[in-house]
């Protein structure tokens, strides 16, 4: 699991090693860290390039992470590094001002640095607010085009919401400390961090605010038959989805959720959208008892109408689409709702530009309003429930914006509540689960919903042999 601490998360657990170790020994485990990022950034992608002679520049605050950029620097300074320092606060650090002399780095004035291989933002610690004063603006200005490796977090975004309000640093690399921190996970600031690198710093943290499931995680959670399955007992998925108007929505809905990990897929709706559901999926059969719906995909007028069936048989069910307008609040508690920012929007009463500006604010207003779990559809999902963690999807590709591909991804989620995952993990587990399918059959170019579902079961299955259950080896 990768975990996303808040700025008072970190700062209590920093502060509670802090008083076990020597003064000064914390920042010296970040600066080494970071210093050594960097080196590897100069060295270049096959690692040969020389360190020795390369400019870097330092644009130093007054916080720590100013700090950590001067004791680097430091560090750079000793490899034979060209290192400048500009000051853009009166209060940086004096110790790590004095490390940086004695070792052959120099502090110049704003406009005169040299233009350097690489730019150390340490402009802004952790607790700064969103947006950056003129002055560093206007430095950050002057070397436009070199790349810049934020310390810790991009100076200028929200570090515990993820926001942007006004100017902020685009990194070309982020290495952070201790542990992530939510902005590195969370839309729109997360596009401004590049990748990030962890520099672990041996911090007692408490559970994280914000996490995102890696591919241990996933396989871990996967519904996997045992030898005494049969098809009802491995799950039953129904699929309301779909009109006349729009039959390919109930055609992708079933595809989603017809990739294997349930025993059973019904197709309840529009005869029409039936005969060509059996059509093209002759496993899938008509009305009969299920474990989880998936509603509202392509319903149109109708969606009101299925909403209420499928809810009248109290199993869990993913709400999508033109179903989400009739839901009353609280929803069930075994409910998925599964909005893009428009949809959430009006189910809020907002702005839809709010919501893209402000995504894990309204995910959790959402889950405040309806009780169950709440998927919210973006570059990185997030699906929030009451008492838990928001978690982020990291996978995916920007060509999984295409249409359908959010019929695939409900009927992937209300396959995996049919095989009785709970709704969070159901939610975040079938979001990972279509983001990986799209990078794999997408492979660097374009795709289609269809093609999303076609890849799922192979991702599933290169999880499981990746991560064998009961610690056997793999086949």
């Amino acid at each position: 699991m990768r975990s996303a601490h808040t700025v008072e998360q970190v700062r209590a657990a920093e502060g509670a090693l802090m008083a076990q170790l020597p003064e000064g020994a914390l920042m010296q485990r970040a600066a080494a860290g970071l210093a050594h990022a960097v080196l590897a950034l100069l060295a270049g992608p096959a690692g040969d390039q020389p360190a020795y002679g390369r400019r870097v520049l330092l644009l130093v605050g007054g916080g720590d992470n100013g700090g950590d950029a001067l004791w680097a620097g430091a560090r750079l300074a000793a490899r034979g590094c060209a290192v400048e320092a500009v000051l853009l606060s009166d209060h940086a650090r004096a110790d790590g001002l004095a490390a940086l002399r004695a070792a052959g780095g120099r502090v110049v004035p704003a406009g005169t640095a040299h233009r350097p291989d690489v730019v150390l933002d340490g402009i802004v610690g952790i607790g700064g607010r969103p947006g950056l004063r003129p002055d560093a603006v206007a430095e950050l200005g002057r070397y436009a085009g070199v790349p810049v490796v934020a310390v810790d977090t991009p100076s200028g975004v929200d570090v515990d919401t993820g926001e942007v309000d006004g100017a902020h640093v685009t990194a070309t690399l982020t290495v952070t400390f201790g542990t992530h921190k939510p902005c590195h996970l969370l839309d729109p600031a997360a596009l401004a961090c590049g990748p990030v690198h962890l520099v672990g710093l041996g911090l007692d943290l408490p559970a994280p605010a914000v996490e995102a499931l890696q591919p241990d995680d996933v396989a871990a959670l996967l519904p996997v038959p045992g030898p005494l399955d049969h098809k009802y007992s491995r799950g039953v998925v129904g699929v309301r989805a779909g009109s006349a108007t729009y039959p390919g929505a109930g055609l992708l809905s079933v595809l989603g959720a017809a990739v294997g990990l349930v025993g059973m897929v019904r197709y309840v709706g529009d005869d029409l959208v039936g005969d060509r559901v059996r059509e093209a999926h002759p496993e899938v059969v008509g009305a009969g008892r299920v474990q989880a719906w998936l509603v509202g995909s392509g319903s149109g007028d109708g969606a009101a109408g299925t909403l209420d069936e499928a809810l009248a048989d109290d199993v869990p069910l993913v709400v999508d689409a033109d179903a989400l307008v009739h839901l009353t609040a609280p929803a069930p508690g075994h409910a998925v709702l599964t909005p893009h920012a428009g949809e959430l929007a009006r189910m809020l009463d907002v702005a839809r530009e709010d919501v893209e500006a402000r995504p894990l604010h309204h995910v959790r207003a959402a889950v405040d309003r309806y009780r169950c779990t709440v998927l919210l559809k973006g570059r990185h999902t997030l699906v929030a429930a009451p008492g838990h963690p928001v978690r982020v999807t990291t996978t995916g590709t920007p060509w999984l914006a295409t249409a359908g591909a959010g019929d695939v991804l409900g009927g992937l989620v209300g396959a995996l509540l049919a095989a009785g995952l709970e709704p969070y993990d159901a939610a975040s587990v079938g979001s990972w689960l279509h983001g990986a399918a799209a990078t794999t059959a997408a492979d660097g170019g374009p795709l289609t919903a269809s093609a999303v579902a076609g890849a799922l079961p192979g991702v599933v299955r290169d999880l499981l042999r990746a991560a064998p259950r009961g610690g056997s080896p793999a086949p």
